[in-house]
């Protein structure tokens, strides 16, 4: 699925309401991480299953909808993810597909690191 809107549609058909009583959970998966990088990587950063838990802790463990009825974040958050992937992964699905590169493991000695709250001389 490609728009946020789209998958609160199909939310609509699975527990009723409008597709603003989802809108913010299914914008929730795509926004920050669209800005930064406009294919399907962007998804790494919260379609698995970690992040259906925290989209639960940031909405709480159910939502209200308009038509009254209280609807599990965590299935709205599974539905999303489904609709997208196919299933949902873990996070170490996503982290395993990516190539380590030499820069990422490239750590300096504690007692090298310059503290960025040390007084400058003057």
């Amino acid at each position: 699925m490609g728009h946020c809107y789209h998958h609160a549609l199909s939310s609509v058909k699975k527990w009723g309401g409008s597709p603003d009583d989802y809108l913010a959970l299914h914008q929730w998966f795509d926004e920050p991480s669209k800005l930064i990088i406009a294919d399907f990587r962007h998804r790494a950063l919260r379609h698995h299953a970690e992040g259906v838990f925290m989209l639960e802790r940031f909405f709480g463990p159910t939502i209200t909808i308009s038509t009254g009825r209280a609807v599990p974040v965590r299935l709205i958050g599974e539905q999303h993810i489904v609709e997208d992937l196919g299933f949902i992964p873990s996070f170490a699905d996503w982290v395993r597909c990516i190539r380590p590169e030499p820069w990422m493991g490239r750590a300096q000695p504690i007692h090298k690191l310059v503290d960025p709250f040390a007084a400058v001389p003057a």
